[in-house]
């Protein structure tokens, strides 16, 4: 589930292995690309953990980060 704090959207994804974390990444990137809006982001092995603000708002949670955060959850 997403965590609302700190000023940002934050869910962590953990997959089978880094291809599946890879890929998942590469389903995110085309999202937030069509959409505009790009997430700040990590992955080590298995793990991606994405930070969701809006950088043109203050660095504060918007409905886009929430319309981002509901399209990430379908590509599961």
């Amino acid at each position: 589930m997403w965590k609302e704090e700190n000023n940002s959207l934050t869910r962590i994804f953990k997959f089978k292995d880094f291809s599946e974390a890879f890929a998942f990444m590469t389903r995110v990137a085309l999202v937030a690309e069509k959409m505009n809006h790009h997430p700040n982001w990590s992955n080590v092995y298995n793990t991606v953990t994405i930070n969701l603000s809006t950088h043109d708002a203050g660095n504060r949670v918007t409905d886009l980060d929430r319309k981002l955060a509901q399209a990430i959850d379908t590509l599961l």
